[in-house]
């Protein structure tokens, strides 16, 4: 009999297929013993494990590229941390095995961060699956992951490492389901990267039953059990509408009626650059340049390491605008060298710009690496700085941009509420604003953007969320410049429409969605996406407002 379940779609297309479950498995060693003349030997077997593991990781990112590598570098880095590994060398020297030793010390680590406010709940994730892998490793045992299987069907896990999605084969996995994750988690990211449908946040996706087959609609958010003929037929029919609107849409970004809207990708480094230009993309609205930073968390990389990696990025895209967020350290993003290891609430800390200025040699470097990089090159270079929060900080930013001779627009991220409400100020000192929705929302309702249970708040359908877009976009017409959206919000075609009503000039996404968006674009004037936009602030909930907004747009 069929019935329909609703989590939170996050990546576009429709899926139908048979549920396999993500392998699981307890890997709790035992707690014995170890005489002390065995010490040295097994904090040998430790260390060997986690450069193992750490290898593994990095080899899996330089496969997977663009989002993912940076992402899988990242926990290679929690696998190597030096505190956690004396944690770990301590255990033993006092009786523990390195499998032990290596579990308890990431049990205490796990719930310190899970004691901080839990503002690094999603990296938790990432933890227990580096230590998963250790512990593997140590007992000679498989590590838990996707299933073995010929046939296509839809994956279902609790939540997905970055390791098993990075690596995910779409000609196999047709779409995946988890419990937990938001619109803005790392497995929401990936999947869209991978062009796969998913759906997350889904309450008991656990006990859907193996070899059940059910339709995942990735763009409603919508999961059908055991779907009728009827059912499928229509998924399939809309599925197939869909695919022949993007292949039918080609071009510069814009309305029905002309109105130009720019549509940019986000991207992660060189790797992620030939999937923008096939999708056509007219620039780059997000170039995140932690990827440099992060082979090695001792240090910051060369001034000639990062000139190369730039000049990558920029020379794809002649004639183009490529938009540039310098270093965004601190939080769920540490790195030895820069961000303090002990504060109580990283999140409200020190991080994003914060960061660069109290080590003005890191953001000087970068900036004239920028510099440099860009010359001879015909491309329309910008460059923004994150997390800032008011005019104080902005003035900060452009003395540093025209100190180290950078040619180019200097802007700002708007992701603190006070940047929104405080926009016009802001814009005296710089010459655009970007929104980076994802951070927007998460401190606009307190809510991680990690954390399944608080998902409904991470939503970037909340008219909040929405009136603080308005005020930013407002604030730069007022002041003839420029307001683009970089945050996932952009990929959602259906709010691409409300955001170009609200008055955003460009859309910056993963490149997997800008067909989509583009073809959804084409299909309304600007002034059906304006009344979308006004419909959408006057709702009081987020599924009022995306209700809202489609009555207007499909003309009800």
């Amino acid at each position: 009999m069929e019935t329909t379940l609703r989590g939170v779609g996050v990546s576009h297309g429709v899926a139908i297929g048979e549920v396999r479950h993500m392998g699981t498995a307890v890997l709790e060693p035992p707690a014995k013993q170890i005489p002390a003349d065995e010490a040295e030997r097994e904090q040998g077997r430790a260390r060997q494990a986690v450069e193992a593991v750490a290898a593994d990781l990095i080899a899996r990112g330089n496969l997977a590229g663009g989002e993912a590598q940076a992402v899988l570098e990242a926990q290679a880095l929690m696998a190597q941390d030096p505190e956690l590994m004396a944690d770990v060398e301590r255990r033993i020297a006092v009786g523990s095995t390195a499998e032990r030793g290596v579990y308890d010390a990431f049990a205490a680590y796990r719930a310190l961060l899970a004691g901080a406010g839990e503002y690094l709940a999603g990296r938790v994730a990432d933890l227990d699956d580096v230590r998963n892998r250790i512990v593997a490793r140590l007992l000679g045992v498989p590590m838990p992951g996707v299933p073995d299987s010929d046939e296509p069907y839809v994956l279902i896990a609790r939540d997905l490492a970055p390791a098993d999605t990075a690596l995910l084969d779409p000609t196999l996995v047709l779409g995946f389901v988890t419990e937990e994750g938001g619109p803005t988690s790392h497995s929401a990211i990936l999947a869209r990267a991978l062009g796969v449908p998913a759906v997350v946040a889904l309450p008991g996706a656990g006990e859907l039953v193996e070899g059940t087959v059910i339709a995942v609609d990735g763009s409603t958010g919508e999961i059908f059990v055991e779907p009728s003929a009827e059912k499928r037929a229509e998924l399939e029919r809309a599925a197939a509408e869909r695919k022949a609107a993007l292949a039918a849409s080609s071009g510069p970004g814009a309305t029905s009626d002309g109105h130009k809207v720019p549509l940019l990708a986000n991207v992660g480094g060189p790797g992620d650059v030939a999937a923008a230009v096939e999708a056509g993309a007219e620039g780059v609205g997000l170039f995140r340049t932690e990827f440099l930073f992060l082979d090695d968390s001792k240090q910051a990389p060369a001034e000639a390491k990062q000139v190369e990696a730039y000049r990558k990025v920029l020379e794809a895209f002649p004639e183009g605008r490529v938009v540039v967020r310098v270093l965004d350290a601190g939080a769920d993003k540490p790195l030895d060298f820069l961000t303090p290891a002990d504060e109580p609430n990283p999140a409200l800390g020190v991080r994003g710009l914060r960061t660069l200025l109290d080590h003005p040699d890191v953001l000087r470097t970068q900036l004239t690496a920028l510099a440099k990089a860009a010359e001879g090159l015909p491309v329309y270079l910008e460059v923004m700085a994150p997390m800032v929060a008011d005019r104080i900080d902005a003035k900060a930013f452009a003395d540093a941009c025209r100190e180290a001779g950078l040619r180019a627009k200097f802007g700002a991220m708007v992701e603190i509420p006070s940047a929104a409400l405080r926009a016009r100020s802001i814009l005296q000192e710089v010459e655009f604003l970007s929104l980076g929705t994802n951070d927007l929302a998460q401190y606009t309702f307190a809510a991680d953007r990690q954390v399944g249970a608080v998902s409904r708040l991470q939503d970037p359908w909340q008219p909040a969320l929405l009136d603080l877009v308005a005020a930013s976009a407002e604030a730069a017409k007022a002041e003839g410049k420029s307001c683009g959206v970089c945050g996932e919000a952009a990929s959602d075609p259906l709010l691409a429409c409300v955001l170009t009503g609200l008055g955003v000039t460009s859309l910056s996404m993963g490149a997997a969605s800008i067909p989509y968006v583009r073809a959804t674009l084409a299909k309304h004037t600007l002034a059906q996406c304006e009344r979308a936009a006004a419909a959408a602030r006057a709702a009081d909930t987020a599924e009022d407002a995306r209700a809202a907004a489609q009555a207007v747009l499909s003309g009800e």
